[in-house]
């Protein structure tokens, strides 16, 4: 389970260092793909599969389906920790992720994203205003 958010620097090539307690969950390699907002989300293999197994359910005849896919697959990249325990993100997903020079890592149970360090203030103040509201909208549907 990924938990928690960290900061760290980017390097001059790309690289940052996943946290120590992450490192574990990637030994076997990792998935880094677009988020829906503005970050980066990094996927162990095997949920990364789950991942491609519910996007493989959904309709092709539909183009909804097909632009979400394209949207997911065509930016995910197969990754590997280095023997420092940092990935070099690509520069598609850092152009993407608008990430300049410090990053911050949360954990979200099953992956990480990685955000710019201020559009992640931003989505924060977004996620203090609207906790209450989404949490009140998932008990409407039980």
């Amino acid at each position: 389970m990924f938990l928690g958010q960290y900061e760290y620097r980017i390097d001059q090539k790309g690289r940052i260092a996943i946290p120590p307690k992450f490192r574990e969950e990637f030994r076997e390699g990792l998935i880094a793909v677009r988020g829906f907002e503005k970050c980066i989300v990094l996927y162990p293999p095997r949920e990364w599969e789950k991942v491609a197994e519910r996007f493989a359910a959904l309709p092709a005849t539909r183009s909804r389906s097909r632009r979400i896919s394209r949207f997911t697959f065509s930016s995910a990249f197969d990754l590997e920790l280095d023997g420092q325990g940092r990935i070099a993100l690509p520069q598609p997903l850092r152009q993407y992720a608008e990430i300049k020079e410090i990053v911050v890592i949360a954990g979200l149970n099953t992956c990480i994203e990685i955000w710019d360090k201020e559009l992640w203030e931003a989505e924060r103040v977004l996620m203090d205003e609207q906790a209450w509201q989404i949490a009140e909208s998932f008990e409407a549907r039980s």
